[in-house]
């Protein structure tokens, strides 16, 4: 026995070269992502569930069986593959910056429209879309006199479901929160106990949709601001040319664009000015 085999459970199914490399390419197509040689051993146990699921014996028919367009499965496949990390205020200097300069400017300038728009693009579980609620509730106090939404989009239908019941384990997120805690979320109790609900007020200031960044958008804009973190990571250098085109379209001239700190736009187009850490204004 090798060192290098202690421990390791054998894989349940054959996986070959052939098995990998058709399975990036249908990662490709169907999400945008394009999944290096090195994530193998993330491929394996992700699908490996769908064949377990599926009462398939390997790789390649579950590949054909991708290839017949049964839309339950590839939605089943999009959720497998796609990555969901995050957490309430998330690199938070992001949201003291929304506090503390764009959203005063915003109510100045836009005191006789009331109207403002946030899109958080790949919002996963919801983390992200609440914290802006927070921010906005927090922020401008007078918000209910206001046109306000933030739309939350996501490819995983699973992560979005969760997102639309706003409920979180309180172990979780209570170092995240802190005071914020107890003022905008709704302790469970009896079977909810350990658990903890957004608040109506945050709900209503959202709404959830499924949304593959790689398709068509149904919304038109303008947005204030897009938060698009950590998201363009997983696609190439093309794409993600495309997509920063695509938000600019979206945001109005000086509009905003966050998005993570290995995330630029600056080589790829120069729709966008960097105003600080990881935060983008579109002035083209």
């Amino acid at each position: 026995m090798t060192a290098t085999s202690i421990g390791r459970r054998p894989q349940e199914y054959q996986f070959t070269d052939r098995d990998l490399e058709r399975l990036r390419e249908l990662i490709y197509a169907h999400t945008g992502i394009r999944m290096a040689e090195n994530k193998r051993d993330l491929i394996y146990g992700r699908l490996s569930r769908r064949l377990r699921a599926l009462g398939l014996k390997n790789f390649n028919d579950y590949c054909r069986f991708l290839d017949e367009g049964d839309p339950e499965e590839l939605e089943a496949f999009r959720n497998a593959v796609t990555t969901n990390l995050t957490a309430f205020f998330r690199e938070a200097h992001h949201f003291d910056y929304l506090a503390g300069e764009l959203l005063p400017e915003l109510a100045s300038r836009k005191r006789d429209q009331r109207r403002l728009r946030f899109w958080s693009a790949g919002c996963s579980t919801g983390e992200e879309p609440y914290s802006l609620a927070m921010v906005l509730r927090e922020s401008l106090p007078d918000l209910n006199q206001w046109d306000a939404r933030i739309l939350a989009t996501d490819l995983d239908s699973q992560v979005l479901g969760r997102a639309r019941q706003g409920v979180y384990d309180l172990q979780g997120i209570r170092q995240k929160l802190g005071p914020r805690l107890k003022r905008w979320f709704l302790r469970g109790k009896g079977p909810f106990e350990g658990k903890a609900r957004v608040r109506p007020e945050l709900q209503e200031l959202v709404e959830f949709r499924q949304l593959n960044l790689m398709h068509d958008w149904p919304m038109r804009g303008p947005f204030d601001a897009i938060f698009c973190r950590n998201v363009l990571i997983y696609f190439d250098k093309p794409t993600q040319k495309r997509l920063f085109e695509r938000f600019a379209k979206l945001l109005p001239m000086q509009g905003h664009l966050f998005i993570g700190h290995s995330e630029s736009p600056l080589d790829l187009t120069d729709r966008f000015e960097l105003i600080g850490q990881s935060i983008y204004r579109r002035v083209k």
